[in-house]
């Protein structure tokens, strides 16, 4: 069913609402094929349906575009505006929508089965560094040669590091075998806010966070 007058300036009214994540292309001008349309002017009142040919003629007149934002409406719905203004607007939202979000990415971390305590103290805490930034981490011992036929040692690595990492991360893929990989994914169990550089808690924060601790 096609959408007809309030409902169609409601679909109008929609379709500029809308922060879209790629900025959507309109009809524009000539581009607009329809003998007739439905026109809502540049401060939103409605002028009802005309001829085409017509409202294109009074958007030069008003040195604007004619915009069709509802064109499943019967006639479709257009809007005067000057449309490279309404572009950058909605370019300028979308980026203020996208602010502050992080973006999870896939990290890897690599180990050997006999890797030493101090490198896996470090590999350990580089995992911890990612997930904290809101990243996964995939896990993933190497194996060589010999190595192969002993699978256990890379499924205890990775159950020493996940102890580890108790409280910062849980598993989202268990471990399984990737060739000579045997890798397991984890996901951040919580985003932790970054701190401003020079900005500590004040005395009262500290002291109710030690009570909630208790």
């Amino acid at each position: 069913m096609h959408a007809t007058g309030t409902y169609a300036i409601f679909l109008a009214y929609v379709a500029l609402q809308e922060v879209p994540s790629i900025i959507k292309e309109y009809r524009l001008n000539e581009r607009i094929l329809t003998r007739e349309v439905r026109i809502i002017d540049d401060k939103g009142e409605q002028l009802g349906v005309m001829p085409t040919f017509q409202a294109l003629q009074m958007a030069r007149e008003r040195g604007v575009d004619l915009v069709e934002v509802a064109p499943t409406a019967v006639p479709p719905v257009c809007r005067l505006m000057d449309y490279g203004k309404f572009k950058y607007e909605q370019a300028k939202k979308e980026k203020d929508a996208r602010k502050g979000q992080h973006i999870s990415e896939l990290r890897e971390v690599r180990f050997r089965p006999g890797i030493g305590d101090n490198d896996l103290d470090y590999k350990v805490r580089r995992a911890r560094n990612l997930l904290v930034e809101g990243n996964k981490v995939k896990l993933a011992v190497v194996f060589r040669g010999r190595q192969m036929a002993h699978p256990e040692l890379g499924v205890a690595l990775l159950k020493r590091v996940v102890e580890t990492l108790k409280g910062a991360a849980k598993i989202e893929r268990p471990p399984i075998f990737e060739g000579r990989f045997l890798g397991m994914i984890l996901i951040p169990t919580a985003i932790k806010p970054a701190v401003k550089p020079g900005k500590e808690p004040v005395k009262e924060q500290v002291q109710e966070a030690k009570a909630k601790e208790a």
